[in-house]
């Protein structure tokens, strides 16, 4: 059987346990172990272990755990319940003020967290009934909140780019400067839409009532302070790291004591929130650890295989496609997986394949991290099985069917789709901060 032949037969096998509901990490970490075992013997056997080896050395992987704690802090302790207030009271008076505010909330969730689930659970408890309450049209608003959410794989610290960083192995740095412009520039795409919408339609976003815009200026000055908090916490841990005070670690080290000392400031760090937040960053530090090291096996014996040069050939040599229509496939192929598998499974599957044929395409590896996390949001919104369509699903309020859900997501797909569209054509949107900061 030749090499080519033998790396369809791992990637199909995989793909075929994955379906079956098989773990992610189990599905591939079992299918680089056992073909290594296969084709080498007892030899392959260094191949799992030489990837854990590398991952325990691995010292920027000590911000995944920083950077997870300091979101559950700032979610379990109802911080994030302020900024939504501060949005309802200034943003309130606008057209569409309230569905503003809430991509704006989502920004700083993002900030503070790198999770996109966090965002969707905040903006489907907290957001989505105070705008159904209001008279918001629900289809726009459950877009909103769908679409907003998706932002938290991409604005800094993006758990999802510490893991490219990994496996493509590029400095995480980079990657979450090069997300900073795309990631804002998205959010203000969306409230050019909403904007729009809303003076076109006003009636799907309306204003709020008189006796709720009269709110005394000390309270809103409060609720300015309170509602910054997570914002000063952010450049706190982010201003020492651009300026180089700070490595990457200490910077996340800083910014989880940040939140830890906000918390209890305000009196919130009760036993419940302390335990929950530890619990929640200790499961999912490790279910990443575990998909990690996967995908180092699983990419190591693909690298042994040849099976990358083989793609290479096949695309440049045999068919004569231009790299960018390669590049474009590639794009596609991950809207098509993320009908059915998440952003992490995606990227430990293909990336043994896609990172080395980027590289070998000419093509900059931090510029094509950020277009791979742009797809993955768009592919979390796609019908019929898009991830954010079912979460939200299991998360609105019973009046938001599934067919609103899926309506809902329709203009906020174009508007992503013109966003990778602009990072692609105009490649300095990620890469400028990056290059500035590094003095490239």
């Amino acid at each position: 059987m030749s090499y080519e032949m033998i790396a369809l037969l791992m990637f199909s096998t995989m793909m075929l346990m994955l379906m079956t509901g098989q773990r992610v990490f189990g599905a591939i970490g079992f299918v680089g172990a056992a073909a290594a075992m296969l084709l080498w013997g007892t030899g392959g056997s260094d191949i799992p272990f030489s990837a854990a080896m590398k991952l325990m050395k691995w010292y920027p992987l000590l911000t995944l755990p920083m950077f997870i704690f300091m979101g559950y802090v700032l979610s379990e302790s109802k911080i994030a319940d302020d900024l939504y207030r501060m949005f309802h009271v200034w943003m309130g008076p606008l057209r569409g003020g309230l569905a503003i505010g809430t991509i704006a909330l989502m920004v700083l969730i993002s900030a503070m967290n790198g999770l996109s689930v966090a965002g969707m659970a905040i903006g489907a408890t907290i957001a989505l009934p105070e705008l159904l309450r209001r008279g918001y049209d629900k289809t726009m608003v459950t877009g909103v909140v769908q679409a907003g959410s998706s932002l938290g794989i991409l604005v800094p610290p993006s758990v999802v780019l510490v893991l490219y960083a990994m496996i493509a192995r590029q400095p995480v740095g980079q990657l979450w400067l090069a997300g900073v412009m795309p990631g804002l520039m998205m959010a203000g795409l969306f409230i050019v839409y909403i904007v729009v919408r809303c003076w076109l339609q006003p009636h799907l976003g309306p204003v709020l009532p008189a006796e709720e815009r009269r709110v005394p200026m000390a309270e809103k000055l409060r609720l300015l302070r309170a509602g910054l908090l997570p914002l000063g916490i952010f450049a706190a841990m982010m201003v020492p790291f651009v300026n180089g005070w700070t490595s990457l670690v200490e910077s996340s080290a800083i910014g989880a004591a940040a939140a830890f000392l906000a918390a209890v400031a305000k009196g919130r760090m009760t036993r419940a929130v302390f335990e929950t937040s530890v619990r929640q960053t200790l499961a999912i530090s490790c279910m990443f650890m575990w998909i990690i090291l996967a995908a180092l096996g699983f990419g190591a014996v693909f690298d042994g295989l040849g099976a990358v040069r083989a793609i290479d050939n096949l695309f440049t040599d045999q068919l004569g496609l231009d790299p960018w229509v390669i590049l474009i496939l590639m794009q596609l192929s991950f809207i098509l997986m993320g009908t059915f598998l998440d952003d992490t499974a995606m990227l430990v599957i293909v990336a043994p394949l896609y990172v080395p044929l980027v590289q070998a395409l000419g093509f900059d590896l931090i510029w094509y991290g950020i277009l791979y996390t742009i797809t993955t949001q768009i592919a979390y919104m796609t019908p019929p099985f898009g991830y954010n369509l079912f979460l939200m699903r299991a998360m609105a309020p019973p009046e938001i069917s599934l067919g609103d859900i899926y309506r809902s997501i329709v203009p906020f797909v174009f508007v992503m789709i013109l966003a990778l569209a602009l990072v692609m054509a105009f490649p300095q949107i990620a890469l400028w901060l990056p290059n500035v900061v590094y003095g490239k």
